[in-house]
């Protein structure tokens, strides 16, 4: 059972998100021309997106443990085929896929239901990026060999690896030592880093723009990305009591994953630009894939999970080797 604190944390943003459906609704049926019409649907997007994510995120809280890892782990086969697809394969390089879809990944996450850290820590970035080439060698096809393996072992690292460290929040010995507190923290980061993408899109629009990287995203604006960073770590600060954080440490780790979530968005933006597309997939109409709404996630989720285990630790309620 989830306990009070964390159902307030839950209910909070369900009915943030109501509240923003419905004024959203409001303003596109109005005629305003001081409104944009595009940056209207782009935040409907953008917010029927979180109910999807939200929603299914708290659906899993209620069924436990497992069924939260194994969202996380259906989610990563997801965003793994996306990244695949977008770029061609050569028949060599189809059993090394079998078995990164169908062996390593969900070896990955059992690791992580388990709680084995000795084993989901290196699994990816040790076994399987040994085994991916030498099996693709195997084929006997060297073209693109180099572009071939990067390409998959790429994918593996951001699409699981990275996005698995999410679920293993649910693994850290925290204070409170209860379901509850593990996933009232992971839904305080999710919370975290997609709010802040949304500010910073928000933030984006004020009339003053300076683009940080014009060819790779015209979106991304410094005046974004500080406001944006800004107000997630306010955000942070006032969501402190869901966290085992003091308030000033649950504001400067917000600080860090909105910065990461941003490098995130980035750099999956580079690999499309390189790829000739504009979203990863379809999972919502007119805005992109599974990897397009967590590719800030996939950036954050291994740098949140290591300095909150890093503060347990120091606190004494973790031991240095997990």
């Amino acid at each position: 059972m989830l306990d009070g604190r964390t159902l307030a944390l839950i209910g909070g943003v369900l009915a943030l998100l109501g509240a923003a459906t419905a004024v959203l609704q409001i303003m596109r049926r109005r005629v305003d021309a001081s409104v944009d019409p595009a940056i209207l649907e782009t935040f409907r997007l953008r917010v029927k997106a979180w109910w999807i994510l939200m929603a299914t995120l708290a659906a899993a809280f209620l069924f436990g443990h497992w069924a939260t890892v194994g969202l996380f782990g259906m989610i990563s086969f997801w965003a793994l085929r996306e990244f695949i697809t977008l770029t061609p394969t050569r028949p060599g390089d189809h059993r090394a896929l079998f078995w990164v879809f169908f062996l390593i990944t969900p070896a990955h996450y059992l690791a992580v239901g388990m709680d084995w850290y000795w084993l989901y820590s290196i699994l990816i970035p040790v076994y399987a990026f040994l085994f991916v080439p030498a099996r693709i060698a195997m084929s006997g096809d060297p073209k693109r060999f180099l572009e071939r393996t990067a390409k998959i072992e790429m994918g593996l690292l951001i699409s699981v690896y990275c996005l698995s460290y999410a679920s293993a929040l649910l693994n850290l010995d925290l204070p409170d030592e209860s379901f509850s507190a593990n996933a009232r923290l992971l839904f305080f980061f999710v919370v975290v880093v997609q709010l802040s993408d949304v500010l910073q899109y928000a933030w984006a629009q004020l009339p003053t723009k300076h683009v940080i990287v014009p060819t790779i995203n015209p979106g991304k604006t410094w005046e974004g990305l500080l406001g944006g960073a800004g107000s997630a770590t306010l955000l942070g600060a006032a969501l402190w009591w869901a966290t085992p954080f003091p308030y000033w440490l649950a504001a400067g780790m917000s600080m860090v994953v909105s910065l990461l979530g941003f490098a995130g968005s980035l750099t999956m933006s580079a690999i499309k630009r390189d790829r000739g597309v504009k979203d990863y997939g379809t999972l919502v109409e007119g805005h992109g894939g599974v990897l397009d709404r967590i590719d800030s996630i996939c950036f954050a989720a291994p740098v949140f999970f290591h300095f909150t285990r890093y503060f347990l630790v120091l606190t004494g309620y973790m031991p240095p080797i997990g």
